[in-house]
This record gives C-alpha cells, structure tokens and sequence, in this order.
C-alpha cells in the first residue's frame, strides 16, 4: 500500500486558497455583487423618475 502524499494534498490546498482569494480580490474591484439576491440593488429602480429632480423648487 502506497503512503499519502501529504506534501501533495498540502500544495493543493495552499493552491485553492489563492485562487479563491484571487476571485474575492476580483469582485471587490469589480464592485459588482456575485449574488443576484443581494439586498445592495435599491428595489424601486422606476420611482426615481417621479421624484422631482430639484425637491427646492415649487412644482407648478
């Protein structure tokens, strides 16, 4: 029976946990949230265009 490799197992490991903070690091300059469901998004993205753009000014 052969013996473990742990050296190997330890290497892929180490490997895994740089790619997967290369991908954070990526996000994060991207600034755009991986999840669709992120509560980051404003939810009424068609009321902003009844909002008057100046709230000063009197409407008339």
């Amino acid at each position: 029976m052969a013996t473990p490799n742990y050296s190997y197992e330890k290497r892929q490991r180490e490997l895994a946990k740089k790619r997967k903070a290369e991908e954070k690091r990526q996000r994060k300059l991207s600034g755009k949230p991986d999840d669709p469901a992120s509560p980051d998004e404003p939810a009424g993205d068609g009321d902003a265009a009844a909002e008057p753009v100046n709230p000063t000014e009197p409407q008339t």
